[in-house]
């Protein structure tokens, strides 16, 4: 069942799942929590308590927030942790790694550990050799680029096509229901609002990290040209030893749809560890 959580005359959507320790699941731009379709059931299967949650503006979560940043759903992240009872190990994919990062530095006492998914953690710079060198992150470019600037389903969809180069059976299910959702009013702006928003409050913010962290990258995503370069440099700003990443060979930007069984085989071992010590 859906629960609600208002903060600031807005609401928070999310659902919970099971009995234990408690993991929170928060999805990247353009999608819901239903992205965890099939992660969330195998941990409520081991023992945890989920909680999967819908972003600001995203699925059925409302719209017309302040601001979309990393900061602001790192904001929501918090509040959803402490009405459950933390401490709790959030997963984040994509704009959500960055917020996971910032919940880790500034509620320290409300997170025992991150997985990172394909996460934008840092401040991003315009990798002329990787376009020039790399198709796939040359049409991923492209791809995003015309969502930003046109705010165009078709293009998003063209670029999920190749951010997810393996599909899951239920995938034209699934696309069509993320077309329906961004085509009603306001979604696709707040997608183009988190898709504008700077990884920099995120990356300021690795330094001050207190918990371990594990960075998980597909070695096909399209958003960057070599992603595990990207994966190291957020483990290299995170303080001496508390960062591990691994990488799912032929994997896009969405691990956890693509190769869940890899994603849930890295973070049950991750989960044991950081949560039977909280």
């Amino acid at each position: 069942m859906t629960q609600r959580l208002s903060i600031g005359g807005n609401t928070i959507a999310y659902d919970v799942s099971g009995e234990g320790p408690l993991v929170v699941l928060a999805h990247g731009i353009g999608d819901s929590r239903h992205s965890y379709r099939f992660l969330a059931p195998a941990l409520v299967a081991r023992g945890y308590r989920v909680a999967n949650v819908d972003l600001r503006g995203c699925g059925d979560s409302s719209l017309g927030w302040d601001g979309y940043s990393r900061t602001d759903i790192a904001g929501d992240l918090i509040a959803v942790v402490r009405r459950l009872g933390g401490p709790a190990v959030i997963i984040g994919q994509s704009i959500s790694g960055g917020a996971a990062t910032i919940v880790a530095a500034t509620a320290p006492g409300l997170v025992a550990g991150v997985v990172e998914l394909a996460p934008f953690t840092r401040k991003q710079s315009i990798d002329l050799g990787g376009l020039v060198r790399v198709k796939r992150f040359r049409a991923g470019y492209a791809l995003l680029a015309k969502v930003l600037v046109r705010g165009s389903v078709e293009s998003w969809k063209k670029y999920l096509d190749l951010a997810v180069p393996v599909k899951p059976a239920d995938w034209p299910g699934e696309l069509a229901r993320i077309e329906a959702k961004l085509k009603e009013p306001g979604r696709m702006d707040a997608l183009r609002a988190m898709a504008k928003s700077s990884p920099t409050d995120a990356g300021e913010r690795l330094p001050g990290v207190r918990c371990p962290v594990l960075v998980i990258e597909g070695s096909a995503d399209p958003d960057w040209a070599y992603p595990r370069a990207e994966g190291e440099r957020i483990v290299a700003a995170l303080p001496a030893g508390l960062g591990e990443l691994a990488v799912i060979e032929g994997a896009g930007h969405y691990p956890h749809v693509q190769t869940p069984d890899e994603v849930l085989a890295l973070a049950l071992p991750f989960l044991t560890r950081t949560l039977t010590r909280a």
